[in-house]
């Protein structure tokens, strides 16, 4: 008899939409059944039930168990023996459907979904899907999401601090890219992160590019070119804002120094009547500041006021203002420029961010720096060969060193780069359609907030509206769901939700899920560290599941410090000159000063050999 089927759970009592309501038997009295050596949990939230159609089955999945199950007219009749499922999909043999076609009876049986069934569901090996982990319900089942879905229709990682969420970060970027897990090795995969706290670089050293603003020996330094940047967002920077008849000023010098540039340089695809003030063509902000400060500071003298009362030329180079005669007074002379518009103040702003070393990587951005004339010794090709064509599948852009202050604009800036270039190269095989890129955008909620306007909203926005198309997908990562911009995460086609305890935060993401079982996000905030509710395009069904653990050396560091450890060691002699030489520098490798320290190795023999070595880190060295 069916009832005496070990997988037998009970019968439909009510049926209202896709929800059904369960009648747990008087046969299940514990919480545990074991059906072929396997252990199965009885009426687990999230978990799957089968109920047997003639030649198909209806799977649904478990969204609670007891007094909150209880459908309309059995309150008060045995509370506890009762769940409510939400049917998901059906099955003909072993093919798995989305969805179903027909609605259970009144009376159906409804079974345990053993092993053998999930498998169908959710064990997807092959080219199109990557296994990211276990299935909690089963932990011998892999899961599994479709590479396809998870890059073009966008995803998002949300966990509060301390949920897992770096470690499923680094995991899921090593299983798209590397083989094992299920995934085949994808030669020509392409991932740009952009990592705020410099977490990623050495976990994933060993597949990844990294450019940083203080790189380490192994790493690159990142530049950002200024001028390939959008001009308003760049002059906002610069100046601290200008009025409608400032900024003309600006904008004309600098489309002016682009086509002097292009009639010196002739750059390919660019014609003289195409080129506008945002075009991406070289321009030297220094002889900009030079041409105009001169402007605004000239007097004139002679008969008709027209020749420059000029004492010294000063250096554009080196920032050195051009000095004129002072003004004087009635018709004696020298007199004021008549043209001048009071841009004085912005100027000295342009002059001394010119000067501050800690936005060398965008305004002094190395091979891409130009000249006075405005000749760089690198063009845009380099760039993008190094961010989009590296060796490796992934580039790290380490923004670890970036002020706070510019963080918004850069990581704007960066996103208009790098969506332009494939979106104008959508035909050609470097583009995103024949060689799609995934964007990882980390910590997003401190530059996609939904109250911010700035470029990185702009952008992103863009990309999760248009990027399908064009081959760029993104992921978005965040511990406040709640602050990110709502259009954004909208657009995102698959979540791994991780442990989430602020309300807030869930509520943002219960009203952007595509999937109708809600109810499985009560959840979030009793998951365990690393283990996350998957949902979305991605996923054949949500899913729960705890995701694969890196090796130790590939883990990023961002584990809670061991404060019982920590305390209890013998106290050290410590040295604060190292503290506030990195505080100063805004650089945690920062010394207090370098050493040569000369070593010789002594063999029974007498001198075997003898080197110099530059002790370049002195955090975890003591001073002599």
């Amino acid at each position: 008899m069916l009832t005496r089927d070990p997988t037998y759970l009970g019968k439909v009592a009510s049926v209202s939409g896709g929800t059904i309501r369960v009648h747990l038997a008087q046969s299940i009295a514990s919480g545990l059944s074991i059906i072929d050596g396997q252990v199965y949990k009885i009426g687990q939230v999230g978990s799957f039930v089968r109920i047997p159609q003639g030649y198909q089955d209806l799977f649904g999945v478990v969204l609670s168990v007891g007094a909150e199950a209880v459908p309309e007219g059995a309150q008060g009749q045995d509370t506890g023996r009762w769940m409510a499922v939400e049917l998901v999909g059906e099955a003909l043999g072993t093919a798995f459907d989305r969805g179903i076609s027909q609605y259970p009876n009144i009376g159906d049986y409804v079974h345990i979904a053993v092993e053998r069934h999930i498998r169908s569901i959710y064990d997807k090996p092959g080219a199109g899907h990557v296994a990211i982990g276990s299935l909690s319900s089963a932990e011998s089942i892999r899961a599994t999401v479709s590479l396809n879905e998870l890059i073009t229709r966008h995803s998002a990682i949300l966990g509060s601090t301390g949920s897992g969420k770096s470690t499923t970060v680094a995991s899921l970027l090593r299983a798209l890219t590397t083989p094992g897990n299920g995934a085949r090795h994808k030669p020509s995969a392409r991932i740009l992160m952009l990592d705020l706290h410099g977490e990623y670089s050495a976990p994933l050293a060993d597949v990844a590019n990294v450019f940083s603003v203080e790189p380490n020996d192994d790493e690159k330094r990142l530049y950002i070119p200024f001028w390939a940047l959008d001009i308003n967002n760049l002059l906002g920077f610069l100046t601290g804002g200008l009025q409608d008849g400032q900024e003309a000023v600006f904008t004309d010098k600098i489309a002016d120094f682009k086509i002097k540039a292009h009639e010196a340089q002739r750059f390919p695809g660019v014609t003289a009547a195409s080129i506008t003030v945002d075009t991406p063509l070289p321009f030297s902000l220094k002889q900009l500041w030079y041409d105009l400060v001169g402007s605004e500071t000239v007097t004139f003298e002679g008969d008709n006021r027209d020749v420059p009362a000029l004492e010294e030329e000063g250096d554009a180079d080196k920032l050195i203002a051009p000095s004129y005669k002072r003004h004087g007074l009635g018709s004696k002379g020298p007199f004021l420029n008549p043209q001048a518009l009071g841009i004085r103040r912005q100027l000295d702003l342009l002059r001394s961010r010119l000067l501050d070393r800690r936005f060398d990587f965008l305004l002094h951005p190395g091979p891409w720096e130009p000249d006075l004339q405005g000749h760089p010794e690198a063009d845009l090709d380099t760039l993008l060969k190094g961010w989009l064509g590296g060796e490796e599948p992934v580039t790290i852009l380490d923004l670890s060193g970036v002020p706070s202050a510019i963080l918004e604009r850069l990581v704007g800036a960066i996103l208009k780069i790098v969506y332009e270039a494939l979106f104008w190269s959508r035909e050609k095989t470097e583009g995103g359609v024949e060689r799609p890129l995934l964007i990882v955008m980390e910590e997003a909620h401190r530059y996609l907030s939904g109250q911010s306007k700035g470029l990185a909203s702009e952008m992103a926005q863009r990309i999760a509206k248009e990027g399908r198309k064009y081959g760029v997908g993104a992921m978005v990562i965040s511990q406040r769901p709640s602050e990110v911009d709502e259009t954004v995460l909208s657009q995102c086609g698959t979540f791994f939700a991780l442990r989430l305890s602020n309300p807030d935060d869930r509520a943002r993401v219960r009203g952007t899920l595509p999937d109708g079982l809600t109810g499985l996000l009560d959840l979030l905030p009793v998951l365990r560290t690393g283990e996350a509710v998957v949902t979305g395009e991605s996923a054949r069904l949500p899913m729960r599941c705890r995701v694969d653990l890196p090796a130790e050396e590939h883990r990023p560091r961002s584990e809670d410090p061991a404060v019982s450890d920590q305390w209890g060691i013998t106290r050290r002699e410590e040295s604060y000159e190292r503290v506030v030489a990195s505080w100063r520098a805004q650089s945690p490798r920062a010394v207090v000063e370098r050493l040569d320290i000369e070593r010789v190795i002594v063999t029974d023999g007498g001198v075997a050999d003898d080197f110099n070595m530059t002790l370049r880190e002195s955090e975890d060295k003591e001073r002599p």
